[in-house]
């Protein structure tokens, strides 16, 4: 486990990473430096498979969803259980992170770029869960990202204590393109600060 940020702060943020990236990506790394010099405490993990790959180099996909889940359990379980901890990460980390969160106890849930459908089959929906979700939740989304547009997110059925941010132009790493006018750090310090803006409105809500 990776760890950033004081080692006394009020919340910790548990970030799983996404499909194809390790946790120290240089993506990542960018996401829990920004939030660490907000002070925020971030703790980042692997998923069995990745930490497979990182030993024997060898690309394998994502475990089926039981041992992620697991996995996830484990992590939060490590720190000492949810009651401190807000969970979530990129991609399939933040969408795993959003099936157990609910049943961890956790304070907050932030994903950062949700995969509501594989892109080009919006009909394979990722989101039942969702309309039900009790954990306060922040769903940070690009406005281009293929696995869910502003037009198609306004129509699920998502639970009122999920927020959905959008980050202008940006794709599924958040990134701009050049004739947009941003920046692919303008749009990822923007994301930090309202991760790091969400954290603190949890913190005043204990």
């Amino acid at each position: 486990m990776l760890l950033d940020g004081p080692a006394g702060a009020r919340t910790t943020l548990v970030l799983a990473h996404g499909a194809g990236a390790p946790m120290d990506s240089p993506w990542m790394n960018a996401v829990a430096a920004g939030l660490a010099a907000r002070g925020v405490r971030v703790a980042r993990f692997e998923f069995p498979y990745m930490a497979r790959r990182r030993e024997g180099g060898k690309r394998t996909a994502p475990d089926r969803e039981p041992v992620l889940r697991r996995a996830w359990c484990d992590a939060v379980a490590g720190l000492g259980g949810g009651e401190r901890l807000a969970i979530g990460g990129k991609s399939l980390g933040g969408r795993i992170a959003s099936l157990v969160a609910d049943g961890l106890g956790v304070r907050g849930l932030v994903c950062l770029g949700y995969p509501f459908h594989p892109p080009g089959r919006p009909e394979r929906l990722r989101t039942a869960h969702l309309a039900a979700l009790g954990t306060p939740t922040l769903i940070l989304q690009g406005t281009r990202d293929p696995f869910g547009s502003p037009a198609e997110v306004a129509g699920y059925a998502l639970s009122p204590k999920i927020c959905v941010a959008w980050i202008a132009d940006g794709d599924h790493d958040l990134r701009p393109r050049a004739r947009s006018g941003r920046s692919a750090e303008q749009n990822l310090r923007e994301a930090i600060e309202a991760v790091a803006a969400f954290l603190v409105d949890l913190e005043g809500e204990r």
